[in-house]
Parts: structure tokens; sequence; C-alpha cells
């Protein structure tokens, strides 16, 4: 397959039809699957280590973990486990989480930077084997490694990406990442701007934005009848404009327009409320953040996140049919 593509899934699917998608996905080339985590209906690592275990080829991510709910220890575990179950297979896609959701249960997202820098580092060098000592303001482990008695100690082939949306978190994955996790719901210009600050970053580690990995999520309501495309993409776009902050302000999306959708929709909306603002949004708006419509036209806006700098396009697929969003992609023509 010429060009790189994966697959991203949500909880719009059952988990065991999710694996029957990764099997397919997989016989068609598809290079990765990244499994979200954000709201409080489906964490990540559960869903990742059935999909590695019906497959022998495709990578397998978290698309993403947070890292203020698991304790550094466990996250490493974790992710030295899943390795396990599938070698050199495995994705820690880590993010910094987002407001009201943290708050309401009980976390306090401070000085988010230094909270991520700490726990990336301690992770990574937990995966590489080593015995830590790391007395940080946010990770405080003293002695420990990943205590394997019966198997292979070597170290653990784990990438790390951070899922940045903002700048400031952009520049610290140019930093300290293995690759970076661009977030969907962002036009392609967002690119540009993500790029110079991952190019920041990466100057400062004394290496060139080539050298990192910069996968990109992006939305694909793909479907024959092309009203039906835009309807899908229009609700989750609704959806996200209208409760998470950090997605409105790198969205593009008329700032006038966002404010409507904030009169009609609370956290959480409910169906009728996301129903009922869905309609202030119109098809450019859509179309501008969404690779949405018939299938050229999908195909024609993921070609715009890759010409804007994104190596491997990660496609969330809201239409029924996920076999035709694959196939149409599985060529490479994108």
């Amino acid at each position: 397959m010429p060009g790189r593509v994966a697959l991203y899934l949500q909880d719009k699917h059952g988990i065991r039809e999710g694996m029957d998608y990764v099997r397919y996905a997989e016989e068609r080339g598809f290079e990765a699957v990244w499994q979200a985590e954000s709201r409080l209906v489906r964490e990540a690592t559960v869903p990742m280590a059935a999909y590695a275990a019906v497959t022998g080829r495709i990578k397998v991510g978290s698309g993403v973990v947070n890292n203020w709910t698991r304790n550094v220890g466990l996250l490493a575990a974790t992710f030295s486990t899943l390795d396990d179950l599938a070698p050199g297979r495995i994705l820690l896609g880590i993010g910094a989480w987002w407001d009201p959701l943290a708050s309401k249960v009980g976390i306090a997202r401070r000085r988010p930077l230094q909270a991520m820098r700490e726990v990336v580092e301690v992770t990574r060098r937990l995966l590489a084997m080593e015995r830590v000592t790391f007395h940080g303001e946010f990770v405080r482990v003293t002695d420990v490694e990943i205590d394997i008695v019966h198997g292979d100690r070597a170290p653990k082939r784990v990438p790390i990406y951070i899922g940045a949306t903002g700048m400031k978190m952009m520049e610290l994955a140019g930093e300290i990442a293995d690759g970076v996790l661009l977030n969907y719901m962002v036009s392609p210009a967002y690119n540009r701007q993500a790029l110079a600050a991952l190019a920041a970053g990466a100057a400062r580690a004394g290496r060139s934005v080539e050298a990192l990995d910069r996968p990109q999520l992006v939305v694909c309501s793909l479907d024959r009848n092309r009203e039906v495309a835009l309807d899908r993409a229009r609700e989750l776009l609704t959806q996200y404009l209208g409760q998470q902050p950090h997605i409105m302000k790198a969205s593009g999306v008329d700032p006038n327009l966002i404010e409507e959708i904030n009169k009609v929709l609370t956290w959480p909306a409910g169906p009728e409320e996301i129903r009922r603002a869905m309609h202030l949004v119109p098809d450019d708006a859509v179309q501008m953040i969404a690779a949405a419509g018939a299938p050229e036209e999908c195909r024609a806006k993921v070609r715009e996140y890759v010409a804007a700098g994104c190596t491997c396009p990660v496609l969330y697929p809201l239409g029924d049919d996920v076999r035709l969003m694959i196939d149409t992609f599985a060529d490479g023509d994108h």
C-alpha cells in the first residue's frame, strides 16, 4: 500500500464488532488501529488487548489514555503487559484529558505540561526495564521496576505518542515524545501551526520535526448518500464544539457559531439538545474540519491533511458501512 492509513475506534461499535473491523483493516493493509478513551464510556486497554489477540501484524495504540488517572507504575505495567501479548505492535498514546470532565471526577489539571513531562519520562524508563527513583512534583517513585520474574526482561519497544491539541503541549511533544497524535475536528490549516510548534520543541532536543511521527485523527463520515454522511458528521461536530473547550479553540470554526451552539447545549448534552443545536451548523463548517460526504470527497479531504503534515491519517468511521470506508482508503491513494 503506497500510503499509510490507520483506523480509529471509539464506542459506536461493540468490542467484538470492532475486532472484526480490525481484522478486516489488517487484511486490507491498514498499519494501525487506535482505540479512544475520552468520555466516561470505554477505557482503551481492554479493547486494545482484544484487537491484538485476533491480529498478527497491525499495530494497536491508545488514542489516548490520560496522564492523571493511572499511577505511572500501573501505566507502564499495563503497556508492558500489552507488549507481551503483541510484541513490537503496541503504541502508547497519552494526553492531558480535558475539563469539565476531569474536574467532575476530582482531577485538578494544574501545570499539565510538567505533569506530562514527568509521566512520559518515568513511563519510558520503566518500559526500558530500568530501576527508577524519581521524585518530581507529580510523579514520585522510589526504587521501582517492571518486576518480571518469569519471562523476557528485554526493554519494551513501546513508542510514546502525546495526544496534543494546544501549542504548548505540541512543543512538549516535539521535545520529548516519539510522535504526536494530532487531534480531529480541526482544519488542515491548524496543522501548519502545529508543525511549527513541534519543530520548536524538536529543536530544543536537537532533532528535526521530520524525526517525529505525526498520525492524525480524522473524522470520516463516508456514505454514498452525501446528505446522510454530512448529517452524521454535523451531529458529532456539534457535540464536540459545544462541550470540549480545547476542540472549540483549535477547530477554526467561527466563534459566533460556537457561541450559538453553546446557548443550546449544556454538559453533558442529551440527544434532543444536540439535535436542536446541529441545525445551526452549515455544510461548509462540517467539511472544513471533517472528511464528510461521498467517497471521493472524503479521499480529497484526507489528502489535504496529509499535504499539511499528517504522516498517517487515522480514520474514525461514522458511517454504518465501516468496510466501505476501509475499502475506500485501502489502496493508499489519499
